[in-house]
């Protein structure tokens, strides 16, 4: 009986140490591996989770990389004062003896208000006065003089806004939403955010960060600061990263630029301005403009009408008239009449009593939509279409790479549509739609890029470039990671002649001196280009897509440009023609 018992008492001491050694194994597996690894949903290890936890603190700096323009100026994370409120003793915050009134007024907000907010306080708050959608910029003299009140609680510091706090153009930089089922960063109300659109979104591998920086005090298992301990920086304090994106836009041009739309008035359409030299982009905007800190995707203000195609109108007439000329349907010899009707399919020209006789260059000079219906009837859909895609249209042209910083492919430019010639095979072999196509009417879009990108084209003989928008990536330390060399977007049907590149850029100097654009006459530099209008219908509407592309100056092309105001009213003048011209006097001016 003494020997079974000793036996279940072994039995069960073994037993016991069994399950001890299990749980130390388990203890033992939980330090070694979730310790340094990610608990699920989440960014943080099980080790730094336990800190935090005893933390109250907020984010300064996300830790994401940023984007500046071409001589170094921020397009994103702009370093700004801003004032942080830290919870304290709501006693400190009665207001008997007047001492919150000055700091109340500094922060522009009514001392009771102030008092009850800042009384509720658990965590830290970055102050937002009214805008209530990011922290309010101080002025410096702003954050001197709060600083100087020296109020227990109340601190101001550095802080990286992402993006300002009001409308623009720039919509190919795009914006940030919340992490999907990605928590909070712990007693701080940070959300983790990721690229929703633009280069936020094309180059989320390049621009994610390892860590945010943070400004925090401890508390004890009361939720009380602990004394002694103070507020404290905590930041990932790596040489490399985040990783700093350099884009081809020049920021002063860019606002410069946008004012001139304002000043214009154009509610939609957008402007792209080109180097002439090697497609670089320097200035691309959308109108109507978007708050990237305030988008509401239902709505269509985010969207790059840059990069989105619509009817061009007789700025296609461009490739119709390389088309006719490559093909040999016509030659600069050849004499034309334009009635101002083109009988067969209905078809009139924009002046109604016609132009009379013209040879080619003055029918382009004067854009005549009789004479450009003849030439795409005679031609074969296949014939225009081809040149189309040889000058870079009916095709994505924007900047891309193939295996580059792990991304399978590189494409900077989010959402560039193709556009397109002919909507089916049937439609090229209709007589009728290549008539209405040889004037930019029918099924013909085009986006503002591609057409921009046509006048560079051609003036390099007809070799299209990559329209560039990234020049290089580098590490915080400013040392070189990968440049973003520039480089050609060839047709597998090949190119046109330079001859008929040479033939046409000419041509468009005559639109100035003698033809639709003759108002640009007066401007500084010596201009050329080639006008349109598109006619469209907007919920069943009639309406007008103006355009202008061209460059200048001619004697040295320096700039290629395209303005497109869209949804226009029918009747009145070009307005496209005015902006151009009053785009390139900025640019005249800053170049004097």
């Amino acid at each position: 009986m003494l020997l079974k018992q000793k036996q279940r008492i072994f039995y069960g001491l073994v037993i016991l140490t069994g399950i001890l050694v299990v749980l130390i194994l388990r203890l033992a597996y939980v330090q070694l591996v979730f310790r340094a690894s990610s608990l699920p949903h989440s960014k943080y290890t099980l080790q730094e989770m336990s800190v935090l936890q005893r933390e109250r603190g907020v984010v300064l700096d996300s830790g994401r990389g940023n984007v500046y323009d071409r001589n170094g100026k921020p397009l994103t994370g702009k370093t700004v004062s801003a004032a942080v409120l830290f919870p304290v003793d709501r006693k400190s915050l009665e207001n008997k003896d007047g001492r919150l009134n000055p700091v109340a007024r500094a922060l522009g907000v009514d001392s009771e208000r102030l008092a009850t907010l800042w009384g509720r306080l658990s965590v830290p708050l970055l102050w937002k006065g009214d805008s209530g959608s990011a922290p309010l910029a101080l002025t410096e003299q702003q954050a001197k003089r709060i600083s100087a009140l020296e109020f227990s609680g109340l601190e101001v510091l550095p802080y990286t806004e992402r993006y300002e706090n009001r409308p623009n153009g720039m919509q190919w930089l795009g914006y940030l939403t919340d992490v999907p089922g990605q928590m909070q960063m712990p007693h701080t109300g940070y959300a983790f955010r990721e690229g929703a659109a633009g280069l936020e979104k094309t180059m989320e591998p390049i621009l994610r960060g390892v860590g945010p920086t943070t400004v925090y005090y401890t508390v004890d298992g009361l939720n009380r600061a602990i004394p002694g301990t103070g507020i404290q920086l905590k930041s990932p304090n790596n040489p490399y990263y985040p990783l700093r994106l350099t884009s081809t836009i020049d920021l002063e041009l860019q606002r410069d630029i946008e004012k001139l739309t304002e000043k214009a008035g154009m509610k939609e359409g957008a402007v792209v301005l080109l180097d002439a030299s090697n497609a670089d982009v320097i200035a691309m905007l959308s109108r109507p403009f978007y708050n990237p800190l305030n988008v509401d995707p239902k709505q269509g203000a985010w969207n790059n009408r840059a990069v989105q195609a619509t009817a061009p109108g007789s700025i296609f007439k461009t490739v119709t008239a390389a088309a006719a000329l490559e093909a040999g349907v016509t030659s600069v010899d050849e004499s034309f009449y334009c009635s101002g009707k083109y009988a067969r399919y209905g078809l009139s020209c924009w002046k109604a009593t016609g132009h009379g006789a013209l040879t080619l260059e003055q029918a382009f000079a004067q854009s005549s939509n009789v004479v450009f219906a003849e030439l795409g009837e005679r031609m074969a859909g296949e014939e225009l279409e081809s040149t189309a895609r040889k000058l870079g249209l009916g095709r994505t042209v924007g900047w891309e790479a193939k295996d580059m910083l792990g991304m399978p492919v590189m494409r900077p430019l989010d959402h560039e549509e193709k556009g397109m010639v002919f909507s089916s095979e049937q439609a090229a072999s209709d007589g009728g739609v290549r008539a209405q196509s040889g004037i930019g009417q029918r099924d013909v879009r085009v986006t503002p890029l591609q057409a921009a990108n046509l006048v560079v084209t051609l003036l390099h003989d007809g070799q299209v470039r990559a329209p560039r928008l990234l020049h290089h990536v580098s590490y915080a330390n400013g040392q070189l990671m990968k440049e973003f060399k520039p480089h050609f977007a060839p047709s597998n049907a090949g190119s046109i002649r330079p001859e008929t590149a040479r033939l046409l850029t000419a041509w468009m100097r005559t639109v100035v001196t003698d033809g639709t654009g003759k108002s640009l006459m007066h401007a500084k530099w010596k201009l050329a280009g080639k006008s349109g209008t598109a006619q469209v219908k907007v919920q069943g509407q009639p309406r007008n897509n103006q355009w202008f592309i061209g460059y200048g100056p001619v004697e040295h092309p320096r700039y290629a440009l395209a303005v497109l105001f869209q949804n226009m009213k029918e009747g009145g003048s070009n307005q496209a023609t005015s902006l151009f011209g009053d785009i390139m006097n900025l640019l005249a001016s800053r170049s004097a």
